[in-house]
């Protein structure tokens, strides 16, 4: 198998790690130990349980991991949405297309592990 760092999944997960904290950089200081770091570290998850699942010695392990990466962005999207109902944000549609689009690969993904199996 390639290496993580070949799979467009991957690369584009580390994308939207840089979306998210730009995102949350104006949210108010009073959050900064709440849902700016929830969402943030939701967002790191994303790349990093890609990796290390594709580092393991299964493809059952593997997928594991990557749907530890789809919770991850299902946590993302609430959290978007909780920081727009707040008021934190109102840039939210662009954030929320690519969650959809990197959802997308990593079922993809998914089905193509699921079929080699």
């Amino acid at each position: 198998m390639r290496s993580h760092k070949d799979l467009i999944v991957y690369q584009r997960s580390l994308l939207y790690v840089k979306s998210i904290y730009d995102l949350s950089h104006d949210f108010p200081e009073v959050e900064k130990f709440g849902l700016t770091s929830q969402i943030r570290r939701a967002a790191v998850s994303v790349p990093s349980n890609i990796a290390e699942g594709a580092a393991r010695r299964s493809a059952k392990e593997f997928l594991q991991f990557l749907y530890i990466a789809l919770g991850s962005l299902s946590e993302i999207e609430t959290q978007i949405e909780i920081a727009k109902l707040l008021g934190y944000t109102i840039v939210i549609d662009s954030a929320l297309e690519e969650n959809v689009q990197i959802r997308r690969m990593l079922l993809k993904l998914i089905e193509n592990i699921k079929n080699k199996i």
